[in-house]
């Protein structure tokens, strides 16, 4: 059966958030969307003109909205083709011509709020397996495929050949997964679509709402996460690990990655061709790392960046900002390799100096 390169690459040439695992309300008239997220319409806004969906700002087109608040993203905002956006008041010169606003001073906030009135059931349905049957009989099943005891199939997901999915696994409503893939003893795999050969380990965690949520200044409200997991060929993950699906951009991981026990990778993360992540490593929301970086153990590294191909982060590092392609860094916050060792021998010198000054 396999996973087709075009169900890989569906979401990212459609924009919209992908069909088979959510549903959208609407659509609404920009009017009503300005009123739902407390923005207020822009200079010349259409307040008649229909949104259907909401999409990231780099893939929305004319019938959907987005929304702009992280300054890396202003030239993308300027290039969008939304038909709608949520921009701060600061940023509206910024805007294409023809872009209908919505101005709010706390853009993140309103987009929540609308996304949410898009997309109200978004994590609460309840899973049906039919009558209490482990497997959804519109669930397909490919040849070869062994599924152990107390694995739970969900509706419409799609399970290649020679696929082995050990006991009491949940496999969440319009998964795919592609063929000759091993899915450990209690892993939970949802929103996700995995091409062949990848193997996750005992309690791995696919497809969850990655930790976005903005503050309506009396509480939190969570954004809906729209985005997949996509797993690329001959990818490995260890146990007790969890890679959280994209908030509108899918999570991606690269073909030939392999990632450790304990390590966390979130929201909109984009790892590429064989990545090494090691043990009790933290990624941050939407950072990429491009093709071969390696990255040691207990490192965190911060949302928004990108390390370069075939960098490496030693070992409990803290990375801040981008690491250029080939770099080796160290330390926290990470610094050159060298320039970290450099200053440990100094650290040194000045330690046996103080102890030589008190005699």
């Amino acid at each position: 059966m396999g996973a087709p390169r075009s169900l890989l690459e569906k979401r990212n040439k459609e924009g919209m958030p992908d069909p088979r695992f959510f549903s959208a309300s609407g659509p609404f008239q920009v009017a009503e969307l300005a009123e739902i997220g407390k923005a207020r319409l822009g200079d010349g806004a259409d307040p008649q003109r229909v949104i259907v969906d909401v999409a990231p700002i780099d893939m929305a087109g004319p019938r959907e909205l987005s929304f702009i608040d992280n300054p890396r993203y202003i030239d993308l905002f300027g290039r969008s083709k939304a038909g709608a956006c949520i921009v701060h008041p600061d940023r509206v010169n910024a805007a294409p011509p023809t872009m209908n606003l919505l101005v709010s001073d706390s853009p993140y906030l309103s987009y929540a709020r609308i996304a949410s009135s898009f997309y109200p059931t978004v994590d609460f349905e309840p899973p049906d397996t039919s009558e209490g049957g482990l497997i959804h009989p519109s669930a397909e099943i490919g040849a070869g495929a062994n599924i152990a005891t107390g694995a739970v199939i969900q509706r419409a997901a799609k399970i290649g050949d020679n696929v082995r999915i050990d006991s009491n696994a949940v496999i969440g409503p319009g998964v795919v997964i592609g063929d000759n893939c091993h899915i450990g003893a209690l892993v939970s795999v949802f929103y996700c679509i995995m091409a062949n050969g990848v193997r996750l380990y005992s309690g791995v965690r696919i497809g969850e709402a990655g930790f976005g949520f903005a503050y309506d200044e009396a509480q939190f409200l969570s954004v809906p996460q729209l985005g997949r997991v996509v797993i690329e060929d001959h990818v490995e993950i260890g146990a007790n690990t969890t890679v959280d699906r994209g908030s509108g951009p899918d999570t991606i991981i690269g073909a030939g990655c392999r990632i450790d026990n304990l390590v966390q990778i979130g929201h909109n993360v984009r790892l590429g061709r064989n990545c090494i992540i090691v043990a009790q490593t933290g990624i941050a929301g939407s950072t990429k790392l491009e093709d071969a970086v390696t990255v040691g153990g207990q490192v965190g590294i911060a949302g928004h960046l990108t390390v370069g191909k075939g960098a490496q982060i030693g070992a409990q590092s803290g990375v801040i900002k981008d690491i250029a392609p080939g770099a080796s860094v160290l330390g926290s916050p990470a610094i050159p390799l060298r320039q970290f060792m450099r200053q440990q021998v100094i650290l040194g010198q000045l330690a046996r100096q103080k102890r030589s000054s008190d005699g």
